[in-house]
């Protein structure tokens, strides 16, 4: 499997949040809202969710294993700092 595509829109406002990312697996499967957040240890990747009746976020996809979210991780946070040096990058 490999990721052939990452779209970064930036976050204007203040927060945690960083930007939502679209990826491209194998140029036919796309995940959407993918969030960039910043915590206390650097940045890190939130998977798309929702929030179930109980209140809980659940996740709608998520990598299965700790070396597919690494790489997903890798790839994202890659794309994300190539952005910051984009004056013209998507943002909203």
């Amino acid at each position: 499997m490999e990721i052939t595509d990452v779209r970064v829109r930036k976050v204007a406002k203040d927060g945690k949040m960083k930007a939502v990312v679209s990826i491209t697996i194998d140029n036919e499967f796309v995940v959407h809202d993918i969030k960039v957040i910043e915590g206390e240890k650097g940045f890190f990747i939130a998977m798309p969710s929702k929030k179930s009746g109980d209140g809980e976020f659940r996740d709608i996809a998520h990598p299965i294993n700790a070396d597919m979210r690494r790489r997903l991780e890798e790839v994202i946070l890659k794309r994300y700092e190539e952005c910051l040096q984009e004056p013209d990058a998507e943002t909203y």
